[in-house]
């Protein structure tokens, strides 16, 4: 009896925790069926239409009726669970030796073993569902996993594509992007567990911002002149302060107006000796001037004027102007102008600069006398080389005087080592005592702290001008030249806008070219540089050509080749020449006796050749400064003016960005096609035959 009620109580025991158990089991199986069909259709809200149905995502049928997906048929999977499996595992799960000792104790103690089966079975088929819903539900959420990664994926695309399109857009879709990535994390991937994918590759391009550069202030803000001539033509007689007998002479050589640089840059030296060259304004030291302006834009006549008006007065002749220029010719041509407006004023101009022996320069700069040395210049133009002669070999000549300093083509004085030939100018100019030891009656000292004692004694200042058409910006080789509150007048262009009202251009642009010019480039091959030189005189019948290279060398060659070839009036100019030779040379192509002059850059730098129409770029200039001075040639005093250029193939490319890295971009391209080329080939071959001998003959008599 007592067996009995212990089997009894024990099966009812067995049979509760069956049910339990399957209970337990059923409602877990249902939660995550919830689950998953609340996120089943939470995807299906926020995933956008689309035509093709993607990996996990319901879509449409060939027939527009929608279908189920993936995430659909699992869920009958689950919902109905398939008699196929629970037949394999009823058939296929083998039993374990500690299964059958358990059946044969069970059979021992008197239970039946048909029960213990079941009870098994229901337990291996509660662990089976629970296992196939625990693996149902890693695969919806590592499926929720790839279709965020997707998503981000792709919003990072669409942002890459528009930083692409605008650099303006990309700052806003970049800060979108930022924003909206966490948002997606946050809403849909709380509920999932983290991934531990990582997408490669999501990098933005930031653009790099370019470093200004930081300039002093009358480099930064400038004094801006017109560069437009004819537009902004100033009438002489209003501009003030011009002395009368000035204005004379300007009205004698036909000129009745100013070019824009004149009108601003005559008054600015003019007002900086107001009180006479021994004071400045106000008594204190005047500030120097800096001019940049295009080639031709008269920047000669802007110092020759105001320093000829500020010497009429002088009384005892020492040197108060010194103009220093880089070439010979330029000096000349300086020097010219000088004696046309001293004539009849009592001021003497000298020139140095080598063409004459030094003994006879010393006789034109100083003369002995009993009581000492006397100066018998004014105005002194000179070459840098020649005039460090005169400073440190020629005795009485003094510059402690001295009261202006011209540098014209101020650039390259700097450029060419000529650093320590101004050092010598300026300690020249500061010396305390003359030579012959005798103190002066206003010695000059140099320049320091204002005090009382300093502003006791008057003293002459020494103003410096320097003017360039490629004057550098670089504050560092600026500051070798000791400036004094300078003030920097550059030129720039004036458009009118739809109103009608004038506004000036960007001045980021470092050079400025003059207005009438119109610049070509044509790109060639070595071997038809020559032919393209024919082509344009002869067939295209140009004239007053000024023809470049780089070499006094290739110059020479191409002379002989032009002249071998025939019918075309030429000649060269360089350093091969005597002075003499060139500047017979240069009447005769400014008379237009010769119709293509070639050249290397002797020409190049500040000479005002007159009646250029032409100038041709035959080897391509190696720096942009170069290149400026080469083209001022022509379109000089608001002319009309061509430049063209013959550019190698394999310098097309450097030759644009060295033009466009300084502002110029409305050079044209003007190709040549070779047929064109082809009627002069076979003269072209018997020149240089000719030139094969010509140039072996002047070998044999160098040899000789």
């Amino acid at each position: 009896m007592a067996l009995f009620c212990i089997r009894r109580y024990g099966e009812e025991d067995e049979h509760k925790e069956e049910a339990e158990a399957e209970n337990r089991a059923r409602v877990l199986l249902e939660r995550l069926q919830q689950q998953a069909r609340a996120r089943q259709q939470k995807k299906q809200r926020e995933a956008p239409p689309q035509g093709r149905e993607g990996p996990g995502e319901p879509g449409l049928s060939p027939e527009g009726e929608p279908r189920e997906g993936k995430g659909k048929r699992k869920r009958e999977s689950e919902e109905q669970p398939s008699e196929h499996r629970q037949k394999k595992l009823k058939t296929k799960q083998p039993r374990s030796p500690s299964e059958e000792r358990a059946g044969t104790e069970e059979s021992a103690d008197g239970s039946s073993p048909t029960k213990k089966k079941k009870a098994n079975r229901r337990k291996s088929k509660v662990q089976q569902e629970g296992t196939e819903a625990d693996s149902e539900e890693e695969d919806i959420k590592q499926q929720d996993n790839r279709n965020n990664l997707k998503k981000k994926s792709n919003k990072r695309r669409k942002t890459d594509e528009e930083t692409q399109e605008d650099e303006t857009e990309k700052k806003e879709s970049s800060e979108k992007g930022e924003e909206e990535v966490p948002l997606v994390a946050s809403g849909e991937g709380a509920d999932c567990a983290p991934s531990s994918m990582m997408i490669l590759g999501d990098y933005e391009a930031k653009p790099v911002q370019k470093v200004q550069p930081f300039l002093p202030q009358w480099l930064a803000e400038p004094r801006r002149v017109q560069k437009h001539i004819r537009e902004n033509l100033c009438p002489v007689r209003d501009v003030p302060g011009i002395h009368p007998r000035l204005l004379r002479k300007l009205q004698m050589n036909g000129i009745d107006s100013f070019f824009p640089v004149q009108a601003e840059v005559i008054p600015a030296i003019l007002q900086s000796a107001a009180h006479g060259y021994l004071l400045g304004r106000g008594g204190f030291r005047p500030k120097d001037i800096c001019v940049s302006a295009p080639t031709g834009s008269g920047k000669t006549l802007a110092f020759v004027i105001p320093i000829v008006q500020v010497l009429l007065d002088r009384v005892v002749c020492h040197v108060r102007a010194l103009v220093v220029l880089p070439t010979k010719e330029l000096a000349q041509q300086v020097s010219k102008v000088f004696n046309v407006y001293t004539d009849g004023t009592g001021l003497k101009v000298v020139l140095i600069t080598g063409q004459k022996s030094f003994a006879k320069e010393q006789e034109m700069l100083v003369q002995k006398k009993v009581t000492g040395y006397c100066s018998l210049a004014d105005i002194v133009v000179a070459t840098p080389g020649r005039l460090t002669d005169h400073i440190n070999q020629t005795p009485g000549f003094s510059l402690t005087q001295l009261r202006f300093l011209v540098v014209d083509e101020a650039d390259r004085m700097i450029d060419d080592m000529h650093q320590n030939c101004l050092n010598q100018i300026v300690k020249a100019a500061f010396q305390g005592e003359n030579h012959s030891g005798s103190s002066m009656l206003f010695q000059r000292t140099k320049p320091g702290p204002l005090t009382a004692a300093s502003s006791c004694s008057p003293q002459i200042p020494l103003q410096k001008l320097l003017f360039s058409a490629t004057l550098t910006q670089d504050p560092e080789k600026l500051q070798q030249l000791d400036l004094f509150q300078p003030r920097l007048f550059t030129s720039v262009y004036s458009e009118k806008n739809r109103d009608g009202i004038e506004t000036e251009q960007s001045t980021n642009n470092k050079y400025t070219l003059p207005e009438g010019l119109s610049q070509c480039y044509v790109p060639c091959d070595l071997n038809s540089k020559p032919l393209l030189l024919l082509y344009f005189m002869l067939k295209m019948k140009f004239t007053r050509v000024l023809c470049f290279t780089n070499s006094r060398e290739a110059s020479h060659r191409l002379f002989l080749l032009v002249q071998a070839f025939g019918g075309i009036t030429v000649a060269e100019f360089s350093s091969r020449l005597t002075p003499n030779e060139r500047k017979r040379t240069m009447k005769e192509f400014e008379q237009g006796k010769i119709q293509l002059l070639i050249s290397t850059d002797a020409t190049a730098r500040g000479i005002d050749v007159k009646g250029v129409n032409y100038v041709i770029n035959y080897d391509a200039p190696q720096f942009i400064r170069t290149y400026i001075h080469r083209v001022g040639r022509t379109a000089r005093a608001g002319e009309a003016g061509v430049a063209f250029s013959l550019v190698l193939r394999i310098q097309e490319r450097r030759f644009l960005r060295m033009l466009r890295d300084a502002g110029i971009q409305d050079i044209q391209k003007h190709p040549v096609k070779g047929n064109s080329l082809k009627p002069l080939v076979q003269q072209y071959e018997g020149a240089l035959c000719k030139l094969e001998k010509t140039v072996k003959s002047e070998r044999a008599q160098k040899r000789a």
